[in-house]
């Protein structure tokens, strides 16, 4: 067996090697490779595949052991362009950090306390201590979640603990004692009745638009957006002009309708300019990308590989070998 690791999950072979039971050959392919066939004769059927994208023109594809997403999303893998035999498995382990941006960003929008700082000077203490302007607090608020998975989970939790009224809307979940839990069907409800919002569904056919302009004009105009998920399943359209026309209060904005194909590339992220909305804060799809987001993942990756060796199956596996 010979690993092949693609693109981005390349930079971390030390993770991976560090959990090995046992050495394998190591071999690292430029991101490129996911989406061609150039490299495909040198695949043998006993090999592992770690890729965040897996795409073929050319459906003859070999067979190799198991290609494993170092993601949860699965929507940079096109199923079909991989051989029956092939199994496939993901990873999750960021829903710590992304939790934890999220409640940061939400604490910031109330607080603004970066905003505070930086004005703060010596000269101008006594008349800033004087007429301090007063800041919000989340606090009493209402949060809606869409997708009540591992992500939202560890977002309930925290928010909880602030004091926050959370319900989400996901027809697949277990009740717990933290959350308000509604069928998918109650979306609009939930939106009315939010002061902030965070999309945590996975992106799927039936998810993709899913917040049009129907579902943001039912947001108060005070209500926050956070798009932690995929971007295309919120109208990029439809947001942009909600935020232009402040008829929705801000939006926080992780994850991109458009990304980079190759090492070279250079692409906007919309085809709207957000960043040019001072409602709209955006960041480079980072709120996961934590020191110690790595060695979780290939922790786990590593362990998946030593189960195939001593002939386990590999845990949170999505797609099983075909049955011949």
């Amino acid at each position: 067996m010979k690993i092949i690791m693609i693109g981005e999950a390349a930079e971390h072979e030390d993770e991976l090697r560090s959990g090995l039971d046992s050495p394998h050959r190591i071999v690292s392919w430029p991101r490129e490779t996911a989406n061609s066939a150039s490299h495909d004769t040198e695949i043998e059927p006993d090999d592992v595949v770690i890729t965040l994208r897996w795409s073929r023109e050319d459906r003859d594809v070999p067979p190799f052991r198991l290609l494993h997403v170092p993601g949860a999303g699965l929507d940079g893998v096109d199923l079909a362009a991989l051989h029956p035999e092939t199994m496939v498995a993901n990873v999750f382990e960021h829903e710590i950090p992304i939790a934890e941006f999220v409640l940061a960003r939400l604490l910031e929008w109330e607080i603004r306390a970066a905003t505070m700082q930086a004005s703060f000077t010596s000269a101008d203490w006594p008349e800033q201590y004087r007429h301090r302007t007063p800041h919000g607090e989340i606090h009493g608020k209402t949060l809606g979640i869409i997708g009540y998975g591992r992500i939202g989970r560890a977002i309930a939790a925290r928010a909880a603990a602030f004091g926050v009224r959370v319900a989400a809307v996901d027809d697949f979940a277990r009740p717990d004692d933290v959350t308000e839990l509604l069928p998918t069907g109650s979306l609009p409800e939930l939106l009315a009745r939010s002061d902030y919002v965070v999309v945590a569904c996975p992106l799927t056919p039936e998810t993709t638009g899913l917040i049009d302009a129907a579902a943001l004009a039912a947001m108060p105009s005070h209500a926050v957006l956070v798009n932690i998920s995929r971007a295309p399943i919120i109208n990029e359209d439809a947001l942009y002009a909600a935020l232009r026309e402040k008829r929705i209060g801000g939006a926080i904005l992780d994850v991109w309708y458009r990304y980079p194909a190759s090492s070279n590339d250079v692409v906007a992220p919309a085809t709207q300019p957000f960043w040019d909305l001072p409602n709209a804060w955006c960041t480079p799809h980072s709120s996961a990308w934590t020191h110690q987001l790595p060695h979780r993942r290939y922790a786990v990756i590593a362990d998946n590989i030593n189960r195939l060796v001593a002939g386990q199956p590999p845990r949170n596996l999505v797609r099983a070998r075909s049955a011949r």
